[in-house]
């Protein structure tokens, strides 16, 4: 069993940067592709941006591309979401979740954290 725990979350003023983090424990990171969804409140998640298992591949969302850029180190079983020039509408619980490719639907990751909680104010 794959478990997987994000942190960075928090309050951030638009224009500002964070960045999530999300550790594994349990198995190996390198087996899976990874993605960070968000969820507004009301909304179904949606993939952000996703990373393929050797980190050759990645691929983002339209509304974040050259803002945000997902990375991975499988030697610390890690993968990072570095966000830069945050947008309000960027608010909402981020997720890491863990699958055997990079899908748009939540439903094909296998393994998912508890989320993070990121709010950009205006």
């Amino acid at each position: 069993q794959l478990q997987l725990l994000e942190s960075g979350g928090g309050l951030v003023q638009a224009g500002g940067s964070l960045r999530l983090s999300c550790a594994a424990s349990g198995r190996t990171l390198s087996r899976y592709a990874m993605a960070w969804f968000r969820q507004a409140p009301g909304k179904v998640p949606d993939l952000v941006a996703g990373i393929s298992q050797s980190g050759s591949s990645t691929d983002y969302t339209d509304s974040v591309k050259g803002r945000f850029t997902i990375s991975r180190d499988n030697a610390d079983n890690t993968v990072s979401l570095q966000m830069n020039s945050l947008k309000p509408e960027d608010t909402a619980v981020y997720f890491c979740a863990a699958g055997s490719d990079i899908w748009s639907a939540p439903a094909q990751y296998d393994y998912w954290g508890q989320g993070t909680q990121v709010t950009v104010s205006s």
